[in-house]
């Protein structure tokens, strides 16, 4: 690939956003919630750029592709519970909507990558 760090694939910085979205959006929610999916929340999102990161660390593209699977997978996570919170009355559709637009689009940007780097061999 043709970037030297994670820190220069915008995958990455997108998912730091989201990051910091996810973050306040926990703060709204109700404390019997703090060590349910408030936790659970911080963790998956925390997750997708950790996994960028440590996936562009590894050695082969193989492992690369495998970490941001599990970026991917962590993405989709966010959006569940993004829409859980909506039906349990935590978050309004208007709370989460620009934190489910940008999980599509680091979806599809993570699947944009793992299909480069599995034609690129």
């Amino acid at each position: 690939m043709a970037f030297t760090s994670y820190k220069e694939l915008t995958v990455w910085k997108k998912a730091m956003d989201l990051t910091d979205i996810i973050y306040a959006l926990t703060k709204k929610l109700p404390k019997e919630e703090t060590f349910a999916i408030s936790d659970q929340m911080r963790r998956a999102v925390v997750s997708i750029p950790s996994n960028i990161a440590e996936g562009q660390g590894r050695q082969t593209e193989k492992e690369f592709r495998n970490f941001l699977s599990m970026a991917r997978g962590s993405c989709y996570e966010i959006q569940t519970q993004l829409l859980i919170c909506e039906r349990q009355h935590y978050l309004t559709s208007n709370d989460i909507k620009p934190a489910l637009i940008l999980t599509e689009e680091i979806g599809k940007m993570l699947t944009t990558l793992i299909i480069k780097l599995k034609t690129k061999n």
